[in-house]
């Protein structure tokens, strides 16, 4: 199959035939390979995070062999604790996409991001996508597998695995298990049967010290100042419990404060807001159920900037120029948002 004709397996609802919908994983499998030639330098772009990673570790494996040459890059800055655990303990390196020479690569893919979510991606032309966010409605790539219903990406590249009778290696297995407890929170979040089966799958496989390993790393010396800011700034508007943390240097300390407050057994929503550069961002986490944190974000803060997400995760960004002219000064960040959650 000549590259740049479009494989069958675009898993966007509206777009799917009842074939389609039905076509078996060995099928999507011996598609994929098809866009691919035995001559290629391929390099698979991720704006990386732990099902980012493992996504990208499994369609490597698919790909051996089969291509003259692999690379994995990245189009942003590794900072979060856990997952620098996950490449320190699994022993991947992943170079940042400056770091690379791209004059040599002759296809690209992408997994568990699309163009549309980083700057560096949108100039890149894509000949294969494998997903699980929502699609974007104009995305024109030649293979391309969205299944938004998945709770992780790593959840269907062991679908592929399984469909080419690749029995996954302890570092792989360890990988996409990670990915799929991270982006299912456990199953926590949504997901579906699927991510179970996966999950269940790759248990035999795991090295599980090594899990117990990274998932400890996420509280350390290093942000120990975040959680003693945030324990100060918690408050409760009904069952939501908010934080704002005003200037921060890194917009994932917002994550990993959302993550851990919406434990506290009182709370149904957590809502943690901060200013990192030019933008106000606001991390939204819920655990109840028939909430949708994805509708709630693009409601309260869509008109306002970017905003969405799943069911049960959602962030919203909000350039600080726009909240001046709508809202008022930065001061006015809490007060914006309590108001904001008392409307949710």
């Amino acid at each position: 199959m000549k590259r740049g004709c479009h494989l069958p397996f675009n898993a966007k609802k509206n777009q799917m035939s009842n074939s389609i919908r039905t076509a078996s994983q060995k099928s999507r499998y011996e598609s994929l390979l098809q866009a691919v030639s035995t001559t290629d330098i391929l390099a698979i772009c991720i704006v990386a995070d732990p099902d980012a990673i493992a996504s990208a570790l499994a369609l490597k494996r698919l790909f051996w062999r089969k291509v003259k040459k692999i690379i994995i890059c990245r189009v942003n800055a590794i900072k979060r604790s856990d997952n620098l655990a996950m490449l320190r303990y699994l022993h991947i390196a992943i170079p940042y996409i400056k770091q690379i020479d791209t004059t040599q690569v002759t296809n690209w893919a992408i997994v568990d991001s699309q163009p549309h979510h980083h700057k560096s991606l949108s100039n890149i032309e894509f000949s294969i996508l494998i997903d699980h966010h929502p699609p974007s409605p104009v995305l024109t790539v030649p293979f391309m597998d969205i299944r938004e219903e998945y709770g992780a990406t790593s959840s269907i590249m062991v679908e592929y695995l399984r469909a080419a009778d690749i029995n996954p290696s302890a570092k792989l297995a360890t990988a996409l298990f990670y990915g799929i407890k991270t982006d299912t929170d456990n199953f926590a979040r949504s997901s579906i049967a699927a991510d179970i089966k996966a999950f269940h799958y790759l248990y035999p496989h795991v090295n599980r010290n090594i899990i117990k390993k990274i998932e400890s790393s996420e509280i350390n010396k290093k942000n120990v100042a975040d959680f003693r800011k945030a324990f100060d700034a918690l408050q409760f508007v009904g069952d939501t419990v908010y934080i704002h943390m005003g200037m921060v240097n890194d917009s994932d300390s917002l994550v990993i404060i959302a993550d851990f407050f919406l434990k506290m057994v009182e709370a149904t929503w957590c809502m943690v807001s901060g200013i990192y550069g030019q933008k106000v961002i606001i991390i939204i986490r819920n655990a109840g159920f028939r909430l949708d944190a994805g509708k709630v974000a693009s409601r309260l803060f869509g008109k306002l900037g970017s905003a969405g997400g799943h069911k049960s995760a959602a962030r919203a960004e909000i350039p600080v120029s726009v909240f001046i002219s709508e809202i008022g000064d930065l001061s006015k960040v809490s007060d914006f948002m309590k108001d904001k959650i008392k409307k949710r």
